[in-house]
């Protein structure tokens, strides 16, 4: 199987130059819930280079999904500083957000996240829709995507005419079709069996190969360990 990359570039899109793909400083997150504050991030420092592949561990709580959700453009930080390839981010707008995360992130979810009566094609083809490319580039982009996971003969079929391997491949097909900076995995094998999850862990190892930056969120210790780095978060803070 052969992962395409940007074309003349033989890597991902990424911005120009040496900076970090990804740099938090000082990072916090706070929920008011009536007079209560809840401190979900404290004070996180964080550095991930271009090309890495990190997995995020920590029990229910910690604060790992609000930290995915702050390096996904989901939500922001109530202080501190996050660059992500080389924008800052922490400050901006709903609509900008929206840019950032269209432009620059790619998501796999556990659950998949397939519109459930249209076809693996054109569920790839979304983010290229909402990125207003060309009807003809589109599909050209999407179908390239689709063999670039092993399923240029499953193009056609609705996700429930798949397995739960293949549609978390169409997931995978969808989140590189934009090209991104960073794809970002939440839980990704938790909804498959455990050879259906290692056949999807084999493709993130061959995507990260090729160039591609990965930050994988899960609880399982097993899958974290196919990471190349782990950073472990307890109580709203990196664990040392």
């Amino acid at each position: 199987m052969t992962i395409a990359t940007e074309a003349g570039t033989g890597a991902p899109n990424s911005t120009a130059g040496s900076g970090h793909l990804i740099e938090m400083v000082d990072l916090r997150r706070t929920y008011e819930i009536g007079v209560e504050k809840i401190h979900a991030l404290d004070g996180i420092d964080l550095v991930l280079e271009r090309g890495e592949y990190v997995a995020i561990m920590g029990p229910s709580g910690s604060g790992k999904s609000t930290l995915m959700n702050i390096i996904g453009c989901l939500d922001t930080p109530t202080s501190g500083r996050y660059l992500l390839d080389g924008i800052p981010v922490e400050s901006m707008s709903e609509d900008e957000l929206a840019a950032v995360r269209n432009r620059k992130i790619g998501f796999v979810f556990q659950t998949f996240n397939l519109l459930a009566r249209t076809t693996a094609l054109h569920n790839v083809e979304l983010p290229l829709i909402y990125g207003k490319i060309p009807r003809i580039e589109r599909k050209r982009l999407a179908e390239e995507a689709l063999v670039n996971v092993g399923l240029g003969d499953r193009m056609n079929h609705q996700p429930n005419e798949l397995s739960g391997g293949q549609r978390q491949r169409v997931a995978i097909a969808r989140a590189l079709v934009n090209k991104p900076s960073l794809l970002l995995a939440d839980e990704p094998t938790g909804n498959l069996d455990s050879k259906t999850g290692r056949e999807i862990l084999d493709l993130f190892h061959e995507l990260h190969s090729r160039g591609n930056s990965i930050i994988m969120v899960t609880h399982e210790e097993d899958v974290a360990r196919e990471a190349k780095r782990v950073v472990h978060i307890r109580d709203g803070k990196v664990s040392k």
